[in-house]
């Protein structure tokens, strides 16, 4: 059967010249909660090495949606310079997409500028802080901020939002039983869970109109038990699917809960903690890391198991993404009925990877899956060990080799 991955595929508007496309991973490239030379040369290497989009990751769609310093926030002043971005990336060939999202509960009132809000509230022992329930009369303005965030995303040149409805993030907190303690009308049943979603993609299609296409990021599973199950996720699914969106992207995972269900594999903790700066979270994180971030096994396409139920029940597009790093891996997928790929870790390691696949058949990336890109990139921006300018102290280096010598 010939390859699908060099051929052509739509979503809404919007045409790629190819298959893949870089997911919206978190590269920690926005000091001041800008775009910065450092992202924008990222993204155009990636672009240049291929890809048919790149996506810039998560954007917050207002000031309490940031939960890093180094995070996008949607506003009038980044505009020119997401231009820029955007101009970079079309002059190499490829779309722009860009992952519009609000963080919930995962923040600090130093980064979000309030209380952190949530669907519920409580306390995060993510950040750690204490998180306030969003109002019912507050909801409408949230889903706004959505649509809003579209029209600054058409300004700035991009092709494509991806809507990031899973993670553990805003809309799958009120989508989840374990985090949607409400008694209104947004809590309880899952239809009523569903209603905050509904509201933000009934905007988000509007502003989206007929020139910019609408992918959404969402669970097929929570990753932990009283979490977000398949029975429930595929209803979402369809939601969505009714609601006009363009393709979904099915991923997994809470990040405040279940960390590495998203990414797979182990966290290097001494190499996470050796970039903090707060010396109490610091030693904190040091001393119970491994117990707040337990491994999770990683094997080559972890998601596609439960991927395939959502291909074989639903109709809409469909992007794989979790754990690609073959051509042949990607070349099955493909087979399988899903429209495209994303990427991640695959082209931090190795931007031109996708030109490489085109040039060997058999084309493996040579990421090792230690996550010290993912470390990282809580305190600075995302780069694979491999890449490095600077050279690593000897801790970090063995805790490497460790975790890779596992895999």
């Amino acid at each position: 059967m010939e390859s699908k991955l060099f051929t052509p595929v739509t979503f809404g508007p919007l045409t790629l010249r190819n298959r893949t496309i870089r997911s919206a991973a978190f590269e920690s490239m926005c000091p001041g909660n800008a775009p910065s030379d450092m992202l924008l040369d990222y993204h155009r290497s990636v672009a240049a090495g291929g890809i048919g989009m790149t996506t810039v990751a998560y954007a917050a769609v207002t000031q309490s949606g940031l939960s890093f310093d180094r995070q996008l926030w949607m506003r009038p002043e980044i505009i020119p310079g997401l231009r820029r971005l955007t101009d970079a990336i079309h002059a190499e060939g490829a779309a722009a997409g860009i992952q519009l999202g609000h963080c919930g509960n995962m923040s600090h009132k130093g980064i979000c500028g309030c209380m952190p809000v949530g669907a519920s509230s409580g306390f995060n022992l993510y950040s750690p802080t204490f998180v306030r329930g969003l109002r019912a009369d507050e909801l409408p303005e949230m889903a706004r901020a959505y649509g809003r965030s579209v029209n600054l995303a058409r300004e700035a040149g991009f092709d494509s939002v991806e809507i990031h409805a899973g993670h553990g993030y805003l809309i799958s907190q009120f989508l989840s039983p374990s985090t949607n303690h409400r008694k209104d009308e947004f809590g309880g049943s899952l239809q009523n869970r569903m209603r905050f979603m509904d509201m933000v993609m009934e905007e988000v299609m509007k502003a989206a109109g007929s020139d910019m296409a609408v992918l959404v990021k969402m669970n097929m599973r929570d990753g932990f038990r009283g979490g977000m199950e398949l029975d429930e996720t595929m209803q979402v699914a369809r939601r969505l699917e009714q609601s006009g969106a363009h393709a979904l992207v099915l991923s997994g995972g809470f990040v405040s809960k279940a960390p590495m269900y998203v990414m797979r594999g182990e966290m290097p903790i001494r190499s996470m903690t050796h970039y903090m700066t707060c010396w109490w979270l610091k030693y904190g994180v040091r001393m119970v890391g491994k117990w707040m971030i337990p491994s999770v096994p990683f094997k080559e396409a972890y998601f596609l198991e439960d991927a395939l139920k959502f291909r074989a029940a639903l109709k809409i597009p469909l992007v794989y993404v979790g754990g690609l790093v073959s051509r042949d891996k990607i070349d099955e997928v493909l087979d399988d009925g899903f429209e495209a790929v994303q990427m991640a870790r695959a082209l931090l390691n190795e931007p031109g990877f996708v030109n490489r696949m085109r040039a060997e058949e058999n084309a493996r990336c040579n990421c090792r899956h230690s996550n010290y890109c993912i470390a990282r990139m809580y305190s600075i921006e995302m780069a694979c060990h491999q890449h490095l300018k600077e050279e690593l102290p000897p801790c970090l280096k063995k805790e490497i080799e460790k975790i890779e010598a596992k895999g």
